[in-house]
């Protein structure tokens, strides 16, 4: 890992107060992992949560009719 001389800084604040539109006090207040998170970089990479990652999550947790009241999460 690069020492704080040979971090890229502008890189960073450009993703953190471009891409994530962050204001300087909320930028700086975030941990890295937090940093992380937001941009999508924690898992295997994916975005956190594209369409296919809904869909996935759709067909495993489907709605239920009002009043089903089973507690089955499983099917």
């Amino acid at each position: 890992m690069a020492g704080a001389a040979g971090f890229d800084w502008p890189a960073l604040m450009r993703l953190g107060l471009g891409r994530l539109g962050l204001d300087p006090v909320r930028f700086w207040a975030l941990t890295p992992m937090e940093l992380v998170i937001r941009l999508g970089l924690d898992g295997d990479g994916r975005a956190a949560m594209d369409r296919d990652r809904l869909e996935e999550l759709a067909r495993a947790f489907p709605d239920r009719e009002k009043g089903d009241s089973t507690g089955d999460r499983n099917g």
